[in-house]
């Protein structure tokens, strides 16, 4: 048995974010270079090569050690089994220094930006990631923040980078034309850099805060939710703000379409897909006006100086009491979600894969 191109989906997450949501919308437009999928579980209509459960980010770090482990040692003996040609991994891992040829895709340089020492992550970022870039046939990167990115910190040449933008699903993320009700809605990690702590900030200087309340949707972190709630409590606004965990992604929507408004006013996104998703859902938007957010944005969402509470808080009450532009970025954020297809995206990529199984 021979297969010319396989797809690393060894990282597919039973609770989907950013990465997981990329490589299960865009492997079925791959359908027409004929790829056998490396996955934990089958998958109708597609060979499936069979890998080790438990490389997830469900796992935690051992997940992430789990299948840096197997890109480097079990990796290559797949690909010269299945005498493949090409591997297309939809995240930036690749086995190094052996016979496999592969493009992969970068979603961001978070870790570099806002670097801990503390991390793996940061090592993984400042040692491994410029060897799999070096290596690669080709990069694909999911926003031109993050092609120039890619320049600035790794001279990796133009020539050898092409930005392809994220999609969303437009059977799970749509507008519902739900009655509006009096909150806020955040949606994403918890992480520093994503700028919650200013959000709740901007929320309790609402000069009419007592009329509306914040729901922050994401995976609950024990080293960042902690200092959140004491930031809330002191600022005496606990009855306001619901931290709601993680939520499903079919209940996302519905999330979205009864929002006020999504707040999004993260210090760095690699593309930022809650701000499309929102937009497809109808919710008006604030996002920052810094790195990947006014590419995915235009001018379908309020920008904001993340860095500034006060321009945040000013949105956020503008867009509460002004029905004509709260009415004006609904519709302004429909119609730009609707220009915006994973079929597109799809496309694009096997364009870019296509000449390298060609000519390998």
């Amino acid at each position: 048995m021979s297969s010319p191109f396989l797809v690393n989906l060894s990282f597919l997450s039973n609770q989907p974010t950013g990465l997981s949501v990329y490589a299960a919308n865009l492997f079925p437009h791959l359908k027409a270079l004929q790829p056998t999928l490396l996955s934990a579980a089958l998958i109708d209509g597609f060979n499936c090569y069979p890998v080790p459960a438990g490389m997830t980010p469900d796992q935690g770090k051992l997940g992430h050690l789990r299948r840096l482990l197997w890109t480097q040692v079990q990796l290559p003996k797949i690909y010269q089994q299945l005498q493949s040609r090409l591997l297309f991994s939809p995240i930036t891992e690749a086995p190094l220094n052996t016979a496999c040829r592969f493009v992969v895709t970068v979603h961001d340089f978070i870790a570099l930006r806002f670097p801990d020492r503390f991390s793996p992550l940061t090592v993984y970022h400042r040692y491994y990631i410029p060897q799999v870039l070096q290596q690669a046939q080709h990069i694909l990167c999911v926003s031109q923040a993050t092609a120039d990115d890619l320049v600035q910190f790794w001279a990796i040449p133009a020539s050898k980078i092409t930005p392809i933008p994220l999609a969303y699903d437009a059977k799970v993320f749509r507008f519902l034309d739900l009655p509006t009700k009096n909150f806020f809605l955040y949606v994403g990690r918890l992480d520093p850099y994503k700028n919650v702590q200013r959000l709740i900030s901007a929320f309790a200087a609402l000069p009419s805060r007592c009329d509306y309340e914040l729901w922050i949707a994401g995976p609950p972190d024990r080293r960042y939710l902690p200092t959140l709630v004491s930031q809330v409590e002191d600022l005496g606004i606990t009855p306001h703000v619901k931290f709601l965990n993680y939520v499903p992604r079919e209940q996302l929507p519905i999330l979205m379409n009864q929002a006020i408004a999504l707040v999004f006013p993260s210090l760095w996104e690699g593309f930022g897909l809650p701000v499309l998703e929102a937009m497809a859902c109808g919710a008006p938007v604030i996002t920052s006006n810094c790195s990947s957010l006014p590419e995915v944005a235009g001018d379908s969402a309020i920008l904001v100086d993340p860095y500034r509470v006060e321009a945040i808080a000013e949105a956020m009450q503008t867009v509460a009491t002004n029905a004509t532009l709260w009415s004006h970025y609904r519709s302004a954020g429909l119609a730009r979600a609707s220009q915006i297809s994973w079929t597109t995206t799809g496309q694009a990529t096997v364009q870019v894969l296509k000449p390298f199984l060609e000519f390998a």
